[in-house]
């Protein structure tokens, strides 16, 4: 039986990923089938709390080896990746989760929650982390799998119940969530930033946890809710591993997460048209300089296919806005990220040089070819002339130019970074080596 739940927390606390571990502990008396799930939908829903993600669970009796994925007290938490046909009832199971979506939902929050034996269809899992529902859109599917719903407010938080029930992951990664104790929420949180940095350095296999030039954290939250971090990775093994050599005050449980997280599936490529509040991969060659506004944010110009696109890098994105001051108009790239409304900026995730066009500056006149003089203007566009010889030339002597521009992949530091957007370590790529030297100097 597959559970969703979405839509409880807001900027003041709670977290959903919270009232997921305390569903799975009230149902000790099942077996979780796989990894809970985190999904993050569109990050460009203007109503979004923190990270727009639904919980999905599924419950049932586990066939074959369990793995352990996590803790909550001093209870071990496993989980199977085969279960049995049978299914657990889901009125029994609505009655059950209803007090907990009460006791950890925000007052200005929309909870939904979605129980079904039968996963909704996958293309509401690419509507939802690419566009914007309805729940006009995604109540006949619920009604055609027959699930079983509660709600509160608006139940807005049905729509992410049903796109991350939906989800059937093509790419997926891992996080390990860790909690604090209720008494510990909204204080400060203690913890060993260089335990952080060397788990990121010995773990290669995790990312988004550390910022090298900045000796900063990433991964430590700063709003009042119960998390006191979130390791990030593509092996499960690493995570449970790396996550014992952190140091931090006492926690009072942790669960490994199933993500989508890491994975580009919000950008759209190759749409018909521009939508505000959606995200894509455009391509275009650069049509202006650089300019600078106050509050330290960057634009520049791009000529598409869809017309002129302006693209922008803000304040948080630190160094990565150095890169736009290096582009040149006539570079050809491609860019990500998503398209606001209003003001229309494509708010850029990450940009690929995909080549640069070369740059030239004067030396000098020509020489003359017979008695190797320089030569002297002939007049305003008329080129050059020896005054002993009579002889021209068209050109001056040029040199190229090397640029701080190369082609590659650029992005911002760690903490900039959305939860959905790849990164380039996950691509197996690294940033150009003249802008990674120049943002250290």
């Amino acid at each position: 039986m597959f559970v969703a739940v979405d839509d409880t927390d807001s900027m003041k606390g709670n977290c959903t990923t919270f009232l997921a571990t305390e569903i799975i502990r009230e149902f000790s008396d099942l077996d979780l089938i796989g990894n809970p799930r985190l999904v993050r939908l569109n990050p460009a829903v203007p109503w979004k709390t923190r990270g727009n993600g639904a919980l999905v669970m599924r419950f049932g009796k586990g066939v074959g080896k369990k793995r352990k994925i996590g803790k909550i007290g001093d209870r071990d938490i496993f989980c199977y990746d085969r279960c049995s046909s049978f299914e657990p009832d889901p009125e029994m199971m609505r009655e059950r989760i209803i007090p907990h979506i009460q006791n950890h939902h925000e007052d200005e929050s929309d909870p939904g929650l979605l129980i079904s034996v039968s996963k909704p269809s996958q293309s509401f899992y690419w509507r939802g982390v690419r566009t914007i529902l309805s729940r006009d859109d995604v109540d006949p599917e619920i009604e055609r799998i027959g699930g079983t719903t509660f709600t509160i407010g608006c139940g807005r938080g049905l729509i992410g119940c049903t796109c991350g029930m939906a989800w059937r992951p093509r790419d997926s990664t891992f996080e390990l969530l860790s909690y604090r104790p209720s008494e510990r929420w909204g204080t400060e949180r203690i913890f060993d930033p260089f335990t952080i940095r060397d788990v990121e350095h010995g773990y290669p296999t995790t990312f988004n946890s550390w910022e090298d030039r900045m000796q900063k954290v990433a991964m430590v939250p700063s709003t009042p809710c119960p998390v006191m971090y979130g390791l990030r990775g593509d092996v499960e093994s690493d995570l449970i591993e790396a996550s014992a050599k952190i140091s931090t005050e006492p926690l009072e449980r942790w669960m490994v997460f199933l993500t989508n997280q890491g994975t580009d599936d919000h950008i759209i490529h190759d749409p018909k048209s521009l939508i505000p509040n959606q995200s894509y991969l455009l391509k275009g060659k650069v049509s202006s300089p650089a300019r600078h506004i106050p509050g330290g944010h960057v634009f520049f110009d791009i000529s598409t296919k869809y017309g002129t696109v302006e693209c922008g890098a803000y304040e948080p994105s630190k160094e990565f806005r150095m890169s736009l001051d290096w582009l040149d108009v006539g570079d050809e790239v491609e860019v990500m990220g998503e398209l606001r409304e209003d003001p229309r900026t494509l708010n850029l995730e990450k940009m690929h040089v995909v080549d640069a066009v070369p740059e030239w500056r004067k030396i000098s006149n020509p020489v003359c070819p017979v008695c190797s003089r320089t030569m002297g203007s002939a007049g305003s566009g008329a080129g050059f002339r020896c005054k002993k010889c009579h002889t021209r030339a068209s050109d001056p002597i040029m040199e190229r130019v090397v640029r701080p521009m190369v082609p590659g992949w650029y992005e911002p530091p760690t903490a900039a970074r959305r939860h959905l957007s790849k990164p380039l370590k996950r691509m197996g790529l690294i940033q150009p080596v003249e802008f990674v030297n120049s943002r250290s100097q």
